[in-house]
């Protein structure tokens, strides 16, 4: 067998053999035109049924118009309960608000300069009242989470429905009707309303593509990422303000558009549409169907409209509905799940998933990677702490900590369990802004900053508990987590490098060990100036320890990143750090090179039971 052939046939048994690195491919949903192409192949779709439907009796274009401005209004409130985990129980003021604005400019031509297009910049001016409104509601979101922000929104709800039936909608009160775009007739007969419900389907499916592209975005990792862990996100470099406010502004911006085209399909604004009752209806509707997914909120419009249409059919109350949205909606918040969720649990354990699943389960082996010493460091003082205190109460969590990380290099901070590792690095990054002394990162002091300006500048860190949220695909949390800033090259080399699953795969099918691996990755890819690993290893069985080690002391050289590691596993300390400082009680026991530390009796004594392990 010549040379060649026998090349071949290595990287074709290589490729054959199962792993975690190889289990998904890119695909056409995960193409950047899908969410457009899908848009459009819907709105032809769309078409063709409204062709066959548009005119049976009592089921019309008005009720197909009724069922995608739901869409949208789901497709918004998804944004803020779905993706970003808040409660928000006032969709329909911002619906209300849009509305009035177009009633209002429509009626007494304000802003009327674009002729027949003017109608949509009068719906473009609703949504920014709608999105300051939605910038209002969301700052108690800051600061309140669960039944209190629900309070919150739905006060905010009630003053709005009683200060909108105050003022009142002006074509309302005047018994007359605003006009529709592009000079399409008024009345209420098919080709009219037809043409009206195409003009409806075309928004809506362009701010549901345009919603799908944010939830890709970096804006969509944040809120996805929110929902998960704050201390995460911020982590991360991104501000928490920032996304919670960004989801609250793009779910009323929705809202604000949805009662536009309220407006063109109706001419006239009603009260009673837009009270605080029906805000509860729909938060219910998107928690049941779980109106994040697009799909999923086209499907909660048809229910909107459905479930009343049978109900008159058969003459039975339509507060049933209700009823029925309320048992559904009691079983969607308690168990955390809602229907889209759970078809598409569903699909994924018939098909590829399962396989997905299995394949994540396998054992990885640890991938032969060259052996380097342990770096030294160029001799530049990088990350200065001095005289660090944290106190809680009475108790002194850290006492002047002082230690500094020399450029270049791996720094172990090891002690015994409660002498204050994690609570140095909390202070470090920013969470714990009532420290005493001083940090300092590269000659910048970082005292007291935000955590998100502080990873901005240069010190990023991953965490012992679980901050990788499973909503995401391993490349999208890579990419939120390095701003963007890295090629789609750059983060598969990475990702390579620390034998982690490959862009597109789901974080929903990794192990914890692995996740700790994408974290690392994340952290390494971001390239700050200091990455604080607190246990990266856990998780980890021996093999892995030794290969990871071997990563870790390529890092400084290879990436330029400089570590500073809380580590039990001696060994792996061992292996990777050149220096060390040992805490014990919140203050330094030891700090110096790897020998002389690791010999000193003093910190033997304060390893007590872990003594045979140094």
């Amino acid at each position: 067998m010549s040379p060649a052939n026998s090349t071949k046939n290595q990287a074709a048994a290589k490729s054959s053999q199962p792993g975690v690195r190889s289990f998904i491919k890119p695909t056409f949903i995960h193409s950047p035109w899908a969410p457009a192409i899908l848009g459009v192949a819907f709105v032809i779709v769309a078409i063709l049924i409204g062709l066959l439907l548009g005119t049976v009796t009592d089921f019309g274009y008005t009720r197909m118009a009724q069922i995608l401005i739901m869409m949208v209004l789901l497709l918004g409130l998804g944004v803020v309960t779905g993706t970003a985990g808040m409660i928000a129980l006032c969709q329909l003021s911002f619906a209300a608000a849009g509305a009035l604005v177009v009633e209002y400019m429509s009626l007494y031509h304000i802003g009327d300069y674009f002729g027949q297009w003017s109608f949509f910049f009068y719906m473009i001016c609703g949504a920014l009242v709608a999105m300051v409104m939605g910038l209002i509601v969301g700052l108690p979101a800051l600061r309140l989470r669960g039944v209190n922000l629900a309070v919150v929104t739905l006060s905010l709800a009630f003053v709005f429905d009683i200060t909108i039936v105050g003022i009142g909608f002006p074509a309302q009160k005047t018994g007359t009707f605003i006009e529709r775009p592009f000079g399409i007739d008024g009345s209420n007969d098919a080709p009219a309303l037809g043409a009206t419900a195409l003009v409806i389907l075309v928004i809506a499916a362009a701010i549901a593509v345009g919603i799908v592209y944010l939830q890709r975005s970096r804006w969509g990792s944040s809120w996805k990422m929110v929902a998960f862990s704050e201390r995460g996100t911020a982590s991360a470099g991104m501000n928490v303000q920032v996304a919670k406010l960004s989801a609250f502004i793009v779910s009323a911006g929705a809202g604000g558009l949805a009662g536009g085209l309220f407006e063109m399909i109706f001419r006239q604004g009603v009260t009673t549409v837009y009270g605080p009752y029906a805000s509860l209806v729909i938060y219910v509707l998107a928690a049941v169907v779980g109106s994040y997914l697009v799909d999923m909120a086209f499907f909660g419009g048809i229910l909107s409209v459905i479930i009343p249409f049978i109900l008159t059919r058969l003459s039975w109350p339509l507060y049933i509905g209700d009823m029925l949205f309320g048992v559904l909606g009691i079983q969607a918040l308690t168990t955390g799940s809602n229907l889209g969720e759970d078809i598409r649990r569903g699909i994924r354990k018939r098909g590829r998933a399962a396989k997905l699943e299995a394949i994540a389960d396998i054992p990885r082996e640890a991938g032969k990677i060259a052996s380097v010493p342990i770096p030294q460091g160029t001799g530049k003082p990088l990350l200065v702490v001095t005289d660090l205190g944290v106190q809680f109460g009475a108790v002194s969590a850290n006492s002047h900590v002082n230690v500094t990380v020399t450029e270049g290099t791996i720094l172990g901070l090891i002690g015994p369990n409660g002498a204050g590792k994690s609570t140095f690095i909390d202070a470090v990054t920013g969470f714990l802004p009532q420290h005493t002394g001083t940090v300092a990162i590269d000659g910048l002091v970082i005292d007291k900053r935000s955590p998100s300006f502080i990873a901005r500048n240069g010190v990023r860190r991953t965490y012992q508990q679980d901050r990788v949220p499973s909503t995401l695909t391993v490349g999208a949390y890579v990419r939120f987590v390095t701003g963007g800033k890295a090629t789609r090259a750059e983060i598969d080399e990475v990702l390579d490098f620390f034998e982690c699953p490959t862009y597109y795969s789901p974080l929903s099918l990794v192990d914890v060990g692995t996740k700790r691996l994408i974290e690392v990755a994340a952290g390494v890819a971001a390239k700050p100036k200091v990455l604080l690993l607190d246990e990266p290893a856990a998780g980890l069985d021996h093999e892995q320890h030794i290969a990871f080690g071997e990563r870790l002391r390529q890092v400084p050289t290879k990436y330029g990143v400089t570590l500073l590691i809380i580590e039990h596993d001696l060994d792996l300390v061992r292996s990777v750090c050149s220096e060390i400082t040992v805490l014990n009680f919140g203050e330094v026991l030891a700090s110096g090179s790897q020998e002389a530390v690791l010999s000193n009796p003093e910190v033997l004594k304060a390893y007590m039971g872990e003594t045979e392990l140094l």
